[in-house]
């Protein structure tokens, strides 16, 4: 059962019911998925997630499809369903394989050396509190990945890390 109240644009506290009808309109159901919904119950939880992601699309250099290929790894190591799902889908939308789709979520390879590393080293991230040995950065740069590169894997890292852990802490019911 979910732990925090799942709002509507109209009944959601006044400062996040902007921010909630900008994530309807951008919708394909045209209202806010659950995870949304619940974090318009606070402003700020709901800002923090839309800033993040404004600052990712605006910002990201990466290729979308790396991008997801980032966010599927990481929601696999936080260990959110929900989360898995939507990056799931996202990942299939950007030209992910089954196969592929598979391996992202279960840490085997996916045929790209370069993928593999880079996912590799969120991977690492996400599970041991952002930390990252040496040999698994040097083995991202060897791959071909650059220090800017890998620096902007981390703000796809803490988007994913920051929704996921949100779905676990409300306990949001899935609903993509």
């Amino acid at each position: 059962m979910s732990r925090i109240p799942t709002h509507t644009v109209e009944d959601a506290p006044d400062a996040s019911r902007p921010l909630l009808q900008e994530i309807a309109q951008a919708s394909p159901t045209g209202r806010p998925l659950n995870l949304h919904a619940q974090m318009a119950h606070s402003p700020a939880v709901l800002a923090a997630y839309t800033s993040l992601r404004a600052v990712t699309a605006k910002h990201g250099t990466l290729d979308p499809k790396v991008s997801w290929a980032l966010n599927l790894a990481t929601a696999a190591t936080v260990g959110n369903q929900y989360m898995m799902g939507i990056a799931t889908r996202f990942a299939r939308m950007s030209g992910w394989t089954e196969a592929q789709i598979t391996a992202l979520q279960t840490d085997t390879t996916t045929g790209d050396v370069k993928i593999d590393a880079l996912t590799r080293l969120v991977r690492e991230a996400a599970g041991h509190s952002g930390k990252v040995t040496d040999a698994t950065w040097k083995a991202a740069q060897q791959a071909g990945w650059s220090d800017e590169q890998l620096t902007e894997a981390f703000a796809y890292l803490g988007l994913t890390v920051f929704t996921g852990y949100f779905l676990n802490y409300a306990q949001t019911a899935p609903d993509v």
